[in-house]
């Protein structure tokens, strides 16, 4: 079974009646073209969700970033949301030992308040000042968290930031849709890589809950978006438990090293997206 772009490039089942006739060199072609952009799609999946695996996030980085220079993000998003859901359910109880309600509960509700104002905001104004504002933060935390690292000297961090880095992350998660923020400051309030990943897949869910509901009543989660989502689902289950493999087999300052500079490469590319 095959995949083409449909409509903004979202992957679709061929079948005889969507093959246009075709004879020689073009049906030649054709072919290489349908196997390359399926293949394309299984790569993205497998990728994207080892590095969820092994650092808990950044699969919709990956995933966007590969498949951008042929599919709009309209018809990405839909799939990688679905594609996401189970394996934040995967996450969150393979750690479940280290969920702590003090971390994913706020931060779960503060997802869902900005979910709600933001489906509203994002069709009536330009965010995009907004987003390069947001990666620019995103960039310095991540540097930051990487500069931690490095340094011989831990400093706490300020209780008041803290806060106030969750109350933005969780809004701002809801509003845009974007975890990198996110990722920020849970790495700050949990301890080991289980635990982050465990609190940050919960918070995940809800927020995929509430998506998967949105996008069901604008229409974005048709037929076909649902067996690709099938189709893709064992390359992206295959790629996550390989980095679940990989990281725990890796010493725990790597993953935070490696997990700091997927936050400097999100800022990065939210500010490229909105320049």
């Amino acid at each position: 079974m095959l995949l083409r772009h449909g409509a903004g490039g979202c992957p679709e089942q061929l079948t005889g009646s969507a093959i246009p006739e075709l004879t020689g060199p073009a049906v030649r072609l054709s072919e290489n073209r349908k196997a390359f952009t399926m293949y394309l799609w299984i790569i993205a999946a497998a990728a994207a969700y080892f590095i969820k695996g092994l650092c808990g996030f950044a699969n919709t980085l990956v995933f966007t970033s590969i498949l951008s220079f042929g599919a709009s993000n309209a018809n990405i998003s839909p799939i990688d949301l679905l594609l996401g859901y189970p394996t934040n359910l995967i996450l969150t109880w393979k750690n479940r030992k280290s969920l702590d309600p003090k971390v994913y509960l706020p931060l779960a509700a503060l997802v869902l308040a900005g979910s709600i104002p933001g489906a509203l905001l994002l069709k009536n104004v330009d965010a995009r000042a907004i987003k390069l504002v947001f990666g620019v933060v995103v960039v310095l935390l991540g540097a930051e968290m990487l500069s931690r690292e490095y340094s011989k000297k831990r400093v706490r961090s300020s209780r008041p930031v803290l806060a106030m880095i969750g109350v933005t992350a969780g809004v701002l998660c809801g509003l845009f849709g974007v975890g990198a923020l996110l990722a920020a400051y849970v790495s700050r309030v949990t301890e080991g890589g289980g635990s982050f990943k465990a609190n940050i897949s919960a918070v995940f869910i809800v927020d995929n809950t509430f998506r998967v509901v949105l996008y069901s009543v604008l229409g974005l989660l048709t037929p076909d978006t649902v067996k690709s989502v099938l189709l893709l689902m064992p390359f992206a289950l295959l790629g996550l438990f390989a980095g679940i493999r990989c990281g725990s087999r890796m010493d725990e300052p790597l993953v935070r090293k490696i997990t700091s500079v997927l936050l400097v490469l999100s800022g990065i590319s939210l500010i490229l997206k909105n320049l």
